[in-house]
This record gives C-alpha cells, sequence and structure tokens, in this order.
C-alpha cells in the first residue's frame, strides 16, 4: 500500500462502487482496480486503510453484512484491531467502494466523495 497510484476497492456488484468506477474514468483519474471479494485484504493492509481514512474505524463496516455475517456486538463497539480482525475474516462487510492513496484514503458514499483525494 505504499504505491502513490489511487486503489479502487471495488465490488462489480454494488452500484455505488460502479459509479465511483465510472466517476474516477470521467475525471481522466489514472488508478488501480482491485476487487476485495477476489483478493482481500491482509491484517496489515485493512489497519493501513483505517489509518488513512477521516473518521473512526467502525466506518469501514457495512452494519447489516457484519450482523448477517454474524456480529454479535455493534459495529460502533469494534476497536480498530477488531475492524480489521472482522474484515479480513468477513470481507463482504467491508464498506464500498474505497479509493486509497499512499496518503489518504475515503468512502465512496456517495461516490463524489473520493474526489477529495485529487484536489
Amino acid at each position: 500500500m505504499v504505491k502513490n497510484t489511487p486503489i479502487l476497492l471495488h465490488n462489480p456488484r454494488c452500484s455505488k462502487s460502479r459509479q465511483t468506477l465510472s466517476l474516477l474514468r470521467e475525471n481522466n483519474i489514472d488508478f488501480e482496480i482491485r476487487e476485495y471479494l477476489k483478493a482481500p485484504l491482509d491484517n496489515d493492509e485493512v489497519r493501513a486503510l483505517i489509518a488513512k481514512l477521516n473518521g473512526p474505524a467502525n466506518q469501514l463496516v457495512r452494519a447489516r453484512e457484519a450482523r448477517d455475517a454474524g456480529l454479535q456486538v455493534a459495529v460502533t463497539a469494534l476497536s480498530p484491531s477488531e475492524v480489521a480482525s472482522w474484515l479480513v475474516d468477513h470481507p463482504e462487510s467491508m464498506q464500498r467502494p474505497v479509493v486509497y492513496t499512499s496518503e489518504a484514503a475515503r468512502i465512496g458514499r456517495p461516490p463524489e466523495d473520493v474526489l477529495a483525494l485529487f484536489d
């Protein structure tokens, strides 16, 4: 995760992820795509991603998917370490889409939020 090329953590089945993909292309932003369900992040990568986000670690977890996957506590009760461990074991629970660079990360909800990385 040391590259300067932005990375889109993408789920092609997600409409917001597809919208973010289109938005990046429309803005002529060079980026790489990582389908995180096919190539899941490891614990160190999730921890680095959490550190780059503006806000609490639990914003990276989709609460409904986490409950469906068996999370027994509220997402808001998870520490950053617990968020990282949960997402390594349950990548389908990760908020999407996410775009990150070597310095920062943004969740694309709405998709336009990722453009702040390129101001």
